[in-house]
C-alpha cells in the first residue's frame, strides 16, 4: 500500500509540493523499520537449537559483492536464496534480486559473476532489496557457505541502511561438515559439492550458488541424522568437546 502511495505521489509530482513526496517516503521508511523491529522481537523469542532437524526451517542464501570488505566501500550486487525444511527444498523458484550499483564493475567481478553494470544501474536499491529479502526470510534461520562473508555484509547494510542490528542466526555449512567429514579438508563450495555429489552449475550466480549450498546442507543434515544427531544443540555440544 505504501509503495502504491509513492507511485501515486510521483505521478502527481508536478502538482504537489516536494514535501509531500518526502513525507510519504519517510512513512515508507518508518514502516520498514517497524517491520524489522517487530521481526527482531520475534527472533529473540525463538530458540531453534533444540528443534528437530526434520522440522527446522532455514533459508539458504548467497550474495555476490564487489569485494570482500564492506567497511571499505565494497557493495552487495546480488542476493539469492531458497527455503529448506528438514531435508527438502520447499521453494523451487527461490528469491533473487540484483542490487543497484552506479559504479562500473571491475573486470574481475564482471567476469566472475557475469553481471553487467548497465543491469545493476537500473536494479532496485539496497533498502528495497533488504525489505523484500527479509520478508522472504521472516524468522527462519539463515545458512550460507563461508557464512562470515555474508554475515559481515548483512551486518553492515542492516546498520547503515536500516539503522538496526542484524540479529538473524547464520549457520555456516562447515558446521555440519565438521561432523560428517571430520578428516576431509573441504573449503570451497566447488570442493564440497564435488565431495558430496552436488551438481555444479552457474557458479557465482547468487541464486544458483544458494541452490547448490542448499543441496549441500540437505546432504549433511541427512548424514548427521544418520549419525544420531537430531538437533543443532546436539551438534554444537559435540563440536565443543
Amino acid at each position: 500500500m505504501i509503495n502504491n502511495m509513492i507511485q501515486y505521489v510521483k505521478q502527481l509530482s508536478g502538482k504537489l509540493s516536494p514535501n509531500v513526496y518526502t513525507a510519504v517516503q519517510q512513512q515508507s521508511n518508518a514502516a520498514q523499520l517497524a517491520y524489522m523491529r517487530q521481526l527482531q522481537k520475534e527472533l529473540k523469542k525463538q530458540s531453534v537449537l533444540n528443534q528437530s532437524f526434520d522440522d527446522l526451517e532455514v533459508v539458504i542464501f548467497d550474495i555476490e559483492t564487489t569485494g570482500f570488505y564492506p567497511d571499505r566501500g565494497d557493495k552487495i550486487i546480488s542476493i539469492g536464496a531458497v527455503k529448506v525444511k528438514g531435508t527438502s527444498m520447499v521453494d523451487a523458484d527461490g528469491y533473487y534480486s540484483l542490487v543497484h550499483h552506479d559504479q562500473p564493475l571491475s573486470e574481475e567481478v564482471a567476469s566472475l559473476t557475469g553481471l553487467k553494470s548497465e543491469h545493476l544501474q537500473v536494479a532496485p536499491t539496497i533498502d528495497k532489496v533488504l525489505d523484500t529479502f527479509f520478508k522472504y526470510v521472516e524468522g527462519r534461520t539463515l545458512v550460507a557457505h563461508h557464512a562470515q562473508h555474508e554475515k559481515a555484509f548483512m551486518q553492515h547494510v542492516s546498520w547503515h541502511i536500516l539503522r538496526t542490528n542484524f540479529i538473524h542466526r547464520v549457520i555456516d555449512t562447515s558446521f555440519l561438515i565438521k561432523i560428517t567429514s571430520p578428516n576431509q579438508s573441504l573449503v570451497t563450495l566447488d570442493e564440497c559439492c564435488h565431495f558430496y555429489n552436488v551438481p555444479i552449475s552457474s557458479r557465482h550466480h547468487a541464486l544458483e550458488d544458494a541452490k547448490m549450498t542448499a543441496e549441500l546442507w540437505i546432504r549433511n543434515v541427512e548424514k548427521v541424522q544418520q549419525l544420531g544427531f537430531q538437533t543443532l544443540q546436539e551438534v554444537y555440544t559435540e563440536l565443543a568437546k
